[in-house]
């Protein structure tokens, strides 16, 4: 054989395609931070400069992005390259959560990460005077009010919800919450979104 000419390597067996893990579970991990961080496809699109068509293609893993479109993907999702390309261990089965106490401090998590679960919940205390006007997207929301009082508005329909009462309702409708009482109110929202 000439000295010029090399023979191709042959790959070996236990490394030969072990990126292919590390490709397809870009998508997926787009999507789980993207709902986590309560966005639609058409705003993760804007902010990354990317058209909604390629991030919905990437999410899918129709589509492996180029690592410019990548690093703007986690730009906008402010979140570091390496967490769409490394190995992830796998989710827990289960999360415990306690939050007794604990909302005074603001928003507490009550629900496992979005890369391991499709629903999020926080538990909060709402002060008196507080407003919130909802993202309207498809899903849907729970809400649970342990203490105090809380008035939403769903569609033009108006709600109180009390203590020891709940609220289930579709996000796709225009939706807002407020606490218009003297004394705060302790709840507890759980959202599902369907995109």
């Amino acid at each position: 054989m000439p000295s010029s000419v090399r023979p191709e390597p042959v790959p070996d067996p236990g490394t030969a395609g072990a990126w292919e893990g590390v490709v397809e579970s870009i998508g997926p991990k787009v999507h789980a931070l993207r709902r986590e961080r309560g966005m639609t496809l058409q705003q993760l699109a804007h902010l990354a400069d990317v058209s909604t068509a390629a991030v919905h293609k990437v999410e899918r893993g129709d589509m492996v992005p180029t690592i410019t479109t990548l690093l703007k993907i986690a730009g906008a999702l402010d979140a570091p390259i390496r967490h769409f390309v490394e190995d992830a261990e796998p989710g827990p089965g289960a999360v415990h959560t306690r939050f007794a106490g604990a909302t005074a401090g603001g928003p507490v998590p009550v629900t496992g990460s979005g890369d391991a679960f499709r629903t999020s919940g926080t538990a909060t205390r709402v002060a008196p005077g507080d407003e919130r006007a909802g993202l309207r997207r498809p899903g849907e929301t729970l809400l649970v009010v342990l203490s105090g009082r809380i008035d939403v508005e769903i569609g033009g329909e108006p709600y109180a919800v009390t203590a020891g009462e709940a609220l289930h309702f579709r996000t796709d409708l225009d939706h807002s919450s407020a606490n218009r009482g003297d004394e705060p109110a302790e709840v507890v929202w759980v959202t599902v979104t369907d995109d």
